[in-house]
């Protein structure tokens, strides 16, 4: 079969294993259904997600021009301590920013090449959490911004990171440590005001992904180099394709693509 496809994030469904979607336009892959089959993925052009022209993609899916005007890419996407909406301070469009900021958000504890801490909208979860392929997820805090997350997320990444290391990740490498006990080391990290919105009675979220094998070797698949790729799909897992000869595509970071999918 043939699909022409403006690549962005998979949908997913939490389910044991999780389930992937590729939106095709009028149609929706199943991605899980392509496991053990040979998929080849050809560049065709660029389709910016934020002004639709055809141009060389910067960045989050969008031609340079967008990604440095749109308000869904400002600073305090990346770094929620930089909020600002909750003092009515505008950084590119001030409604935007509130309805995004201005809701509750939870600081949570993800285990996946290592325990690694993070910040999300409360409406994102599990789904940030399959993102970022990790196997355990426990919520630590919810709090009623993004701005007070950030700040709590700047106190406890002194202490534990912050980042995943995706070669781990995608040949199947986890940490043993037990992510209860790390929930109860970082909570003396916070200040009092942070320490109330704090999470007493949460449980981990266990999360399986379809992956039939992991490489022993990993390699990144990158349609700016190589604009054609075959392989056989042997697993998905975060936003990623993994392939029986070791390679891998990010999905996700070829946001504004097209391609042309067979399989």
């Amino acid at each position: 079969m043939n699909y022409k496809v403006l690549l962005k994030r998979m949908p997913t469904e939490l389910a044991n294993p999780v389930n992937y979607f590729l939106d095709a336009g009028d149609d929706f892959i199943i991605v899980n259904n392509l496991l053990e089959k040979k998929i080849k993925i050809s560049f065709d052009s660029h389709e910016c997600l934020s002004c639709g022209q055809d141009l060389p993609i910067f960045a989050q899916g969008m031609c340079k021009k967008c990604y440095f005007e749109s308000p869904q890419t400002g600073e305090w996407v990346m770094k929620p301590e930089l909020s600002r909406a909750h003092l009515g301070i505008e950084d590119r469009d001030l409604g935007f920013e509130e309805s995004m900021q201005l809701q509750p958000h939870i600081v949570y504890l993800a285990r996946t090449s290592d325990i690694k801490v993070g910040v999300t909208r409360k409406s994102q979860i599990p789904y940030r959490w399959i993102d970022q392929g990790a196997d355990q997820a426990l919520p630590v805090m919810e709090t009623p911004n993004r701005f007070l997350a950030g700040q709590a997320e700047v106190l406890i990444k002194q202490h534990i990171p912050d980042k995943t290391d995706w070669r781990k990740l995608l040949k199947g490498i986890s940490t043993d440590k037990n992510i209860l006990q790390v929930k109860e080391q970082i909570k003396h990290l916070l200040t009092d005001e942070l320490e109330s919105y704090w999470l007493d009675e949460t449980l981990p979220v266990k999360i399986s992904y379809p992956v039939l094998k992991y490489p022993e070797k990993v390699k990144s698949v990158n349609l700016n180099k190589i604009p054609e790729f075959e392989s056989i799909l042997t697993g998905i897992k975060g936003q990623y394709f993994i392939f029986e000869d070791g390679s891998v595509f990010n999905v996700r970071n070829h946001s504004g693509f097209v391609v042309n999918l067979s399989f």
